[in-house]
């Protein structure tokens, strides 16, 4: 592998969601242990995977692989690093401060713009020499789906350009009171980031036209902040033995052929790797130490018998959705499990039926316009931009607040808009304002992957308790997001997975989350299903088998309500073709 050649201390994987980004971190991770090198694996996702990959309880803390020497790994919990945080700001005043004023300061870190901050502040702490990471030969990140990724690489030259203007006021002040003292962390880690000799960034795609044209857009982006060292891996690839006598595997061979000829010609000029498809799910150390390497399929024990699967389409879900005229319907899910698409799926055929449809993503890499590929009566189409979202809430608040302010009090208002938190407020507003909407009519939402939709959940939440404070004081009526979103008459979620293992488990954990939050999924939707289809693929059928098994445990443990979408032989892009995904297996 082109990527690993060479490999300097810091490797960064990133792309879409559902590319195969912790497999091949892990993969990588493993075959440098092995080489004897030293190795911490890092996960900067909020629903990172990489202690189920490994099948043990890794967490916020470093540690060791047991199964591997010289390995050990650590997950960034968001939640966790908010409360160390939160400590070592809270704690220095505690008993000295009055309680009114340590309570005060509690409820300013309380929100996800701390928890975003107090993540960053652990991912740059890995950056920097230090006694915490001076044993390692390599850290390596996985990090979280593209958009996120790219703010995350962003914010330390974000967050050091606004400290050394000396900005931060009202809004932000009290997660800025610890950032003020990391300053010289931050500094070091943009030049280790911006350094080619110390980071590597791999950039992880399929061979779809939608994921090479996002990961173009990624490179771009990463470039314009200094990250110019960049190899391309396009993981899953479809040999094309498989494609001679089976229509499915020759039009899947085709599609991914088409778009690996007709990547975008900014990718073309960077090293490139190429992962051929795996018969079995990448879980445990033997499956990720064949990863990397191309074993003829003959070595492969294949089981041969008939799939037989309960299939309930996703139409049947729309029927339900349908009976009641009008509300908000989010997919929620990991990244990469088709959310945009399945959300699509359902907006045109509720469309389609002649009812009014907001279809909306608040996913700053999704891109809608792509799936849909055209029109239909019935139906609009926005997206929760954070640019554009960001910018709205500045001019709001300069027109309102600032007006009332002299020329000095202007001049600080306009330096406190300009911290990265006000995207945090600014976006929860959108989402707000949006899901308002579906008193009248049908808006359905792609979400952003997992751990961002919580940590928007978790503002939802912070906006309630706030409200309910207020409130309950005025003795008034009263109802807020979080409250549409815990009213099943109001609200349906759609938790979209994948038939493997790992999407499964990463589900059920949303599940709970959610649970934890008074919500309560309405359906699974089990997408892009190789059991749901005919083929004779010896790779196919083997990867159907274990579909299987996901299947019944969606149906027997996770959700009694369910559809299965099968893998179509066409790109589900354009009106006619999710028409036929919403019910293709009705």
């Amino acid at each position: 592998m082109k990527f690993l050649d060479q490999p300097p201390r810091f490797l960064f994987f990133t792309g879409k969601g559902g590319v195969g980004k912790t497999s091949i971190a892990c993969a990588t991770a493993i075959q440098l242990a092995e080489a004897g090198k030293r190795v911490l694996l890092v996960s900067t996702d909020p629903a990172s995977n990489v202690g189920q990959v490994f099948g043990i309880s890794i967490g916020n803390n470093i540690t060791a692989v047991p199964a591997v020497p010289r390995l050990a790994a650590l997950e960034i919990d968001p939640q966790a690093a908010a409360q160390v945080y939160r400590d070592r700001i809270v704690g220095p005043v505690r008993g000295i401060l009055p309680e009114d004023v340590v309570k005060g300061i509690e409820e300013q870190l309380s929100g996800a713009c701390t928890t975003e901050i107090a993540a960053f502040d652990e991912f740059t702490s890995l950056l920097i020499d230090s006694p915490l990471t001076s044993d390692y030969d390599h850290i390596i990140f996985d990090t979280a789906p593209t958009g996120h990724t790219i703010r995350l690489l962003q914010l330390p030259g974000a967050w050091s350009g606004f400290l050394e203007e000396g900005k931060g006021d009202a809004s932000c002040l009290g997660p800025l009171a610890g950032l003020e003292k990391q300053r010289e962390q931050y500094k070091a880690a943009v030049d280790a980031l911006a350094d080619s000799r110390r980071t590597r960034l791999i950039l992880v795609a399929r061979a779809q036209q939608s994921t090479l044209r996002e990961v173009a857009r990624t490179h771009e982006e990463l470039a314009g902040i200094g990250l110019k060292q960049q190899y391309l891996v396009i993981n899953g690839i479809l040999p094309k033995i498989e494609a001679e006598n089976d229509p499915l595997a020759a039009a899947i061979y085709k599609r991914e052929q088409a778009a690996l000829h007709a990547i975008p010609e900014v990718l073309k000029e960077l090293p490139q790797d190429q992962v051929i498809l795996k018969p079995f799910d990448l879980v445990g150390l033997e499956a990720l130490r064949q990863l990397l390497i191309d074993i003829p399929y003959q070595a492969y024990t294949i089981i041969d018998s008939p799939i037989e699967l309960n299939k309930p389409s996703l139409s049947r879900l729309v029927d339900s959705i349908a009976a009641d005229g009008h509300g908000l319907v989010m997919t929620m899910g990991k990244g990469g499990v088709g959310k945009t698409t399945v959300a699509a799926a359902v907006a045109v055929e509720l469309a389609h039926r002649g009812l009014p449809v907001h279809l909306t993503t608040s996913d700053p890499a999704a891109h809608l316009s792509d799936t849909l590929n055209g029109t239909l009566d019935n139906l609009t189409v926005s997206r929760i931009d954070p640019h554009e979202e960001t910018e709205r809430y500045r001019q709001q608040v300069l027109e309102t607040k600032g007006a009332k302010l002299d020329a000095h009090g202007r001049a600080l208002l306009e330096e406190d808009l300009r911290s990265p938190c006000t995207e945090e407020i600014a976006v929860f507003q959108a989402f707000s304002r949006i899901i308002r909407e579906a008193g009248k009519k049908f808006v359905v939402m792609d979400t952003a992957p997992t751990g961002h939709t919580l940590l928007l959940l978790d503002a939802t939440g912070a906006y309630h308790r706030e409200v309910v404070r207020q409130m309950d004081k005025a003795n008034l009526h009263f109802t807020t997001p979080m409250m549409q979103l815990q009213d099943p008459k109001q609200t349906k979620i759609l938790i979209v997975t994948l038939a493997e293992k790992t999407p499964v488990l990463e589900a059920a954990n949303l599940q709970s989350d959610l649970r934890r939050a008074g919500i309560e999924p309405w359906a699974w939707v089990i997408n892009n299903s190789v059991a749901a289809t005919t083929t004779s693929s010896t790779l196919l059928h083997q990867r159907a088998q274990n579909e299987l098994r996901e299947i019944n445990a969606v149906a027997e443990k996770y959700s009694k309500r369910y559809a299965v979408v099968p893998m179509l032989k066409d790109e589900p892009v354009g009106v006619s073709r999710l028409l036929e995904l919403a019910g293709n297996s009705k």
